[in-house]
């Protein structure tokens, strides 16, 4: 239900902020124990809204791995159901996306932000209403690529 702090736990969970009271704990240890910078290397968000920039889709995929590989985004892209749609595009993986991603449909952006979010292969992913915004075609190919990056790894779901 709206308003009820759901994305406040995900905020919590990236040091957004600290707890007021209590702890939270990865692998035992408080997450204010451990270097911010380290922490979020460790986690990919995918959140409702995806934010694209004005860059080639290759380039808005390595925002999630500083020196990414061509080979590395595009197995990402291959994980996220991105790389079929991107090879139909004219030039391919060096399509701009436009200003906020505006040359994409809303699931071709939620799908080229799943790669950016698992190319550096996080040991967490966060999910913010991953699907809440598209539509019932869009949803099942960003689930369908949702079930195959969530494998072998924890997975924060909010929903």
């Amino acid at each position: 239900s709206s308003g009820s702090g759901k994305s406040t736990v995900i905020q919590l969970l990236l040091r957004f902020y600290d707890p007021q009271e209590g702890a939270i704990r990865l692998d035992g240890r408080d997450l204010r124990e451990l270097n911010v910078a380290w922490l979020r290397t460790q986690m990919g968000l995918v959140s409702q809204e995806p934010v694209l920039f004005s860059a080639s889709i290759a380039d808005n995929v390595r925002y999630g791995k500083d020196g990414a590989t061509q080979e590395e985004i595009e197995a990402a892209c291959r994980m996220s159901n991105a790389h079929g749609f991107i090879m139909s595009l004219p030039d391919r993986y060096g399509t701009f996306c436009g200003q906020r991603g505006a040359q994409l449909s809303g699931g071709q952006k939620q799908r080229v932000a799943i790669a950016r979010a698992i190319v550096g292969d996080p040991r967490i992913l966060l999910l913010d209403e991953a699907t809440s915004a598209l539509d019932s075609e869009s949803e099942k190919l960003v689930q369908a690529a949702l079930e195959t990056v969530m494998a072998e790894r924890t997975v924060v779901v909010v929903a």
